[in-house]
């Protein structure tokens, strides 16, 4: 069995990924980084189920709101609300199922970039 992850430690993964859907140049080492030591098929899934839901609108308009960050305490709560809505309601489960595989063909770049770097320093 893996390491579970503590609220904080899911948290930080949470933020880490959210500076993927900025509009600014990415720092995809940095991010390699912080998930290091991670199941990362977990961070994976957190990536597209988790952040992509709620982070994906600012890189799909012409003009991103967000170009520097996301504030941590929104993005945290957004991801709650996210995971609450879809907890409560088998159509939004339904409805999120096939978001993700969007997501996941869509921003799959996002996860390959991490890897690459991920995989520089093994």
């Amino acid at each position: 069995m893996g390491h579970i992850l503590t609220p904080e430690e899911k948290a930080n993964i949470q933020i880490a990924l959210a500076e993927t859907f900025v509009d600014n140049e990415i720092d995809y080492a940095s991010i390699a980084e912080r998930i290091r030591g991670y199941d990362l098929k977990t961070v994976e899934d957190i990536l597209y189920t988790e952040v992509a839901p709620v982070c994906f609108g600012n890189l799909e308009v012409p003009t991103p709101p967000v170009w520097e960050g996301f504030k941590n305490d929104w993005l945290l709560g957004a991801i709650e609300e996210e995971l609450k809505a879809r907890e409560r309601s088998s159509f939004r489960r339904t409805f999120d199922k096939l978001k993700v595989a969007w997501l996941r063909y869509s921003y799959g770049y996002i996860w390959k970039e991490i890897m690459e770097f991920y995989n520089l320093k093994k």
